[in-house]
């Protein structure tokens, strides 16, 4: 069997290894930052929720590439959730940094399309392999 390149694993590594930096960021400089800034609580707490979930995604992701193996059908779920991933975690990190707070409109679309990943990989889990 030749090994095969994952680019769901893949992308869900890199998404964590800028989770860690995002949330290196979060607790050793943008406190320092914020410091007096109106609102530095919410800031920091939006900053916080975008780490996890930017987080809790990529190694959700890592995890999806193992389980789908050579399972085909995984491409536009998976998509969902890097879309709903940078669109989520993006907006809430911009707001943290003192972007427009407009941007909150926004934030729910990405965790609607996180919500239609997840959706569409548990269906797309319920077929068998070989469909």
């Amino acid at each position: 069997m030749t090994p095969r390149m994952n680019p769901i694993a893949a992308t869900g590594a890199t998404l964590s290894c800028l989770g860690v930096g995002m949330g290196a960021f979060g607790a050793h400089g943008l406190e320092s930052l914020l410091e007096g800034a109106p609102e530095a609580a919410k800031r920091m707490a939006w900053w916080t929720t975008a780490g996890e979930y930017h987080l809790l995604h990529g190694v959700a992701l890592i995890a999806i590439g193992a389980a789908a193996g050579r399972r085909v059908g995984f491409v536009a779920p998976v998509w969902c959730l890097v879309l709903g991933t940078v669109v989520f975690s993006g907006t809430l990190y911009a707001m943290a940094l003192g972007a427009p707070r407009i941007l909150g409109a926004v934030t729910p679309l990405g965790g609607l399309a996180l919500m239609v990943g997840w959706a569409w990989l548990g269906l797309r889990f319920m077929k068998p392999a070989d469909a």
